[in-house]
């Protein structure tokens, strides 16, 4: 349409020109080799323009006839790339549905044409891997890491191939050259935190997330939340050896995630040797409010060195006095009454959790309670209830549960959140006719316990280093039952 309009704009100054020229009437005389012709002006206006437009045919004509032999040459070439790369797209199509052959076939028709195509590489490499030939498809990735186009997508195959061979090494290598070439390379980023990650350089891992936020692979929040459990692995790792550098490290943990028990712990101890009960009264109260768990309790009640069991009562009823309905407030605060011997306190503050199925460190608290009160044939019931008793909250990772609390899953081996809780949930069953006689338990799901995978980092949160018969006693039900 638009070409339409200026064709016809065209028409109308041409026709509006000549028109100029009809009103001026002119004549234009021309003598050449004796002879004389005249003409009106308007005349040899148009033969003028007749005369290029003759010339304009006469040179395309000769100028095609001069590069046809050219023309012809990249027609040729037009139609062979055109077939090379209809190849290349049943190649891809061949490839994604699994058909070895035929992607190999259209892999070797575009690769004759197309040599510089980085996509016909891709498709090599993905017919080798559909033929199971390892060798070939190292080689052509190794030719894509020499091209700085290319250079990224080799490095991934190499990559993917190393770790399917199981050569870690040489996979962590290839991520890391690839991380350094662009670090928004999230499958790379991830590679080098979970290798940092594994090698406990808790350090690197911290600053690979900061990269990791920074570039938008990950949203803030949880940089922050897996920064803090970065700075708490290490905290507690260094705890015992450079307390001031544990202190600092672990502050800046509970900064990012207030709701951490390990750095809140770290912290709170470490104050607690120095002899600051308000700043470790502060920090236990901020975490507890978020997530709470027996060994906050345990660190606030140990706040003042020299304190005797009633003075530490008081501080762990203070600290669950806004949760004491919850289970493990009660359950704190009736380790503390029994601590300090007050039997009817403790027996009052888990007397709401005994109607049902209470957990097993609380039936083996009531049995202490009862032995302690002198009735023997209650405390054993109490044991043989615990026995059959639904397992006691352990740090559960990526579904596996583990007596301490790790900063990375023992599956993935990726940073996660270790969550304390009960690591399975048990089918409901009738109420037994009697106390004493135990019956089987039938379980959902089987529990997966972990090997501890920071089994090297000193005093871990859910293992105070308690002494007291009720500390080895609930560990061992929680192990054994």
């Amino acid at each position: 349409m638009i070409k339409l309009l200026w064709r016809f704009g065209l028409l109308i100054i041409a026709a509006l020109f000549f028109t100029w020229l009809a009103d001026r009437p002119g004549t234009v005389t021309i003598q050449w080799m004796g002879r004389e012709v005249q003409m009106a002006f308007v005349i040899a206006v148009a033969l003028a323009f007749l005369t290029l437009a003759l010339f304009w045919f006469v040179w395309g004509f000769f100028r095609r006839i001069w590069r046809s032999p050219t023309t012809a040459r990249d027609y040729w070439r037009f139609r062979k790339n055109r077939k090379a790369y209809e190849s290349l797209s049943r190649g891809i199509i061949a490839a994604g549905a699994g058909d070895s052959i035929a992607a190999s076939k259209h892999a070797a028709i575009a690769g004759n044409a197309l040599a510089d195509e980085p996509l016909v590489n891709v498709l090599a490499a993905q017919a080798a891997q559909l033929k199971g030939d390892r060798a070939s498809v190292k080689r052509i990735f190794e030719e894509m890491t020499k091209s700085s186009e290319t250079e990224a997508l080799g490095l991934r195959g190499l990559f993917a191939e190393a770790r399917q061979n199981g050569d870690v090494t040489s996979a962590m290598n290839h991520a890391e050259r690839a991380l350094k070439l662009n670090p928004r390379l999230a499958w790379a980023s991830s590679a080098v935190l979970q290798l940092q990650s594994l090698r406990k350089d808790w350090p690197g891992a911290a600053a690979t997330l900061q990269q990791q936020a920074k570039s938008g692979l990950m949203p803030n929040e949880e940089s922050n939340q897996k920064q803090a459990i970065m700075l708490a692995a290490q905290a507690l790792a260094i705890e015992d050896t450079n307390s001031t550098e544990a202190l600092a490290l672990a502050l800046k943990a509970h900064k990012l995630d207030a709701g951490l028990v390990p750095a809140a712990l770290v912290a709170a101890r470490i104050y607690a040797s120095q002899n600051s009960p308000r700043k470790v009264n502060k920090i236990i109260r901020e975490t507890w409010g978020r997530a709470p768990h027996p060994d906050l309790a345990e660190v606030l009640a140990h706040a003042k060195p020299g304190d005797g069991p009633e003075p530490r009562f008081e501080r762990v009823r203070d600290l669950v006095s806004g949760s004491s309905d919850s289970l493990e407030g009660a359950y704190a605060l009736a380790r503390a009454a029994v601590s300090a011997q007050r039997w009817d306190a403790a027996r009052k503050t888990l007397e709401p959790f005994l109607a049902d199925q209470p957990q097993a460190r609380v039936c083996a608290l009531m049995a202490d309670i009862e032995e302690a009160s002198g009735d023997k044939g209650r405390a054993r019931e109490w044991l043989a209830r615990a026995i059959r008793a639904p397992r006691d909250p352990m740090w559960v990772s990526d579904g596996v549960a583990s007596p301490r609390w790790v900063p990375i899953s023992p599956v993935s081996g990726e940073i996660v959140p270790c969550h304390w809780k009960t690591p399975f949930e048990m089918l409901a069953e009738q109420k037994p006719e009697t106390i004493a006689a135990p019956t089987p338990v039938v379980e959902s799901t089987p529990i997966k316990i972990a090997k501890p995978a920071m089994a090297g980092l000193p005093r871990p949160p859910d293992d105070p280093g308690l002494d007291d018969d009720i500390g080895l006693r609930n560990r061992t039900l929680a192990t054994d039952g």
